[in-house]
């Protein structure tokens, strides 16, 4: 009799993936997404009207209940209207674009990584819906309020912004806000990979309030306002990061010493 030859099992964490099927999960993830984007953004059509109702309470709230945003071009008031309805289409479908993100992510990480990619997707989600609403009902007041009164006492000119201008200013800082949001997601998904430790992220807390401050400074509009009410929270989430980080190792120290036993 010939000897049988055992097929040797492959172990799973020596898998890899080609850099062609990294392509390709990468074209299914980013078309599963755009098919939710646009799901979402066809919904988000239909009640565009209640969204910019939504969308013009800061500025109601600091011109008073009489004003109203201008239209100087033709085409201002549809462009407008597609940008809000494809802003309201992402944060809609955040669920789903951040499952798909996180997916292909985990296409490239070990087993025993993959379960932390589950548990961020949700996460992200919500911290992104969280940080464009703290904007909306937070951040745009206090900003338009500072701007608006900035333009009277020191310039004597008074504000009449414009739908399209106003519209922009609005959805890009959602949008800012709620990817600067996924900063402890980011810090407790790096931590747990072994890319970065946990006495490292406390050494390095200075430059990154520094680095903070810079980024909020280039990712807002050129007032304090915008910029200290971006970078407060940032440096927040990052000590959120690092404390979600820290209690996960002690609760997986824990559960090696009961394995000990």
């Amino acid at each position: 009799m010939g000897k049988t030859k055992k097929k040797k099992k492959q172990d799973p964490l020596d898998s890899t993936m080609s850099l062609g099927d990294h392509l390709e999960e990468l074209r299914m993830r980013l078309i599963r997404a755009l098919v939710g984007l646009i799901v979402g953004t066809v919904i988000c059509l239909f009640v565009c009207s209640r969204i910019i109702a939504f969308i013009e309470k800061p500025y109601i709230g600091v011109m008073g209940e009489d004003a109203r945003l201008q239209i100087l071009a033709p085409a201002e008031g549809f462009i407008s209207y597609i940008k809000i309805a494809l802003v309201s289409g992402l944060i809609l479908s955040s669920p789903w674009v951040f499952y798909h993100i996180w997916m292909f992510v985990a296409a490239g990480l070990y087993p025993n990584e993959k379960r932390y990619v589950h548990m961020a997707a949700p996460f992200s989600a919500a911290l992104f819906v969280i940080g464009a609403l703290f904007f909306v009902f937070v951040v745009a007041p206090l900003t338009l309020g500072f701007l608006v009164k900035f333009n009277q006492r020191v310039l004597g000119v008074n504000s009449n912004f414009t739908f399209a201008n106003y519209i922009s200013f609005i959805t890009m800082l959602m949008l800012v806000f709620g990817i600067a949001f996924q900063t402890p997601i980011a810090i407790f998904f790096l931590n747990k990979t072994g890319l970065v430790s946990i006495e490292g992220l406390r050494r390095s807390r200075k430059f990154v309030l520094l680095g903070i401050f810079i980024v909020a400074a280039m990712a807002t509009p050129p007032d304090p306002i915008s910029q200290v009410t971006l970078a407060v929270p940032l440096y927040a989430l990052f000590e959120l990061g690092i404390l979600l980080s820290w209690f996960s190792s002690r609760k997986k120290e824990s559960q090696d010493k009961q394995q000990q036993v």
